[in-house]
This record gives C-alpha cells, sequence and structure tokens, in this order.
C-alpha cells in the first residue's frame, strides 16, 4: 500500500473530515499508542497502520486490501 492509497481509503471509508480527525488524534494501541499521521510521517508501514486503524476502530476485515480492489467495485463494496 502506497501512503496516496492509505489516504484514498481514509476518506473513502471513514469520509474526509472524520478520516483526518482519527488519523491525527486516535492512538493506536498496536502501534505504540501513536496516532496514523505520525506514523506515516516517521516511515511506518501505510498497510500496517492501515489494519491497526481497522482494529482500532472496529471495522471488518473485508477493508484490509481494499486498495488493490478496481475503484468501481470498491464503491460497489461499501
Amino acid at each position: 500500500m502506497t501512503h496516496s492509497e492509505f489516504w484514498a481509503l481514509v476518506e473513502s471509508v471513514y469520509g474526509s473530515a472524520y478520516g483526518q480527525a482519527l488519523t491525527r488524534d486516535l492512538a493506536l494501541p498496536q502501534m505504540g499508542h501513536r496516532p496514523a499521521a505520525e506514523l506515516l510521517d516517521d516511515g511506518a508501514d501505510p498497510q500496517r497502520v492501515w489494519l491497526a486503524l481497522l482494529h482500532e476502530t472496529g471495522m471488518t476485515e473485508r477493508f484490509a486490501y481494499l486498495h488493490r480492489v478496481d475503484p468501481e467495485e470498491r464503491h460497489r463494496r461499501m
């Protein structure tokens, strides 16, 4: 997963405003209790951060590899 794919998924799954708030403010216990945006800025793997964010927000695993799905199909799955 690339950084741009991460941010696109955040917006698609959580919405723009809520997604930005989550990535700045929500501490991810699986990643040292740091927020996603900080982790990415420090070079963490976007896929690991995405999985931790999904876990912490109670989202199902069907979103884990959504970036690998064709964009048209992606919207049907959500």
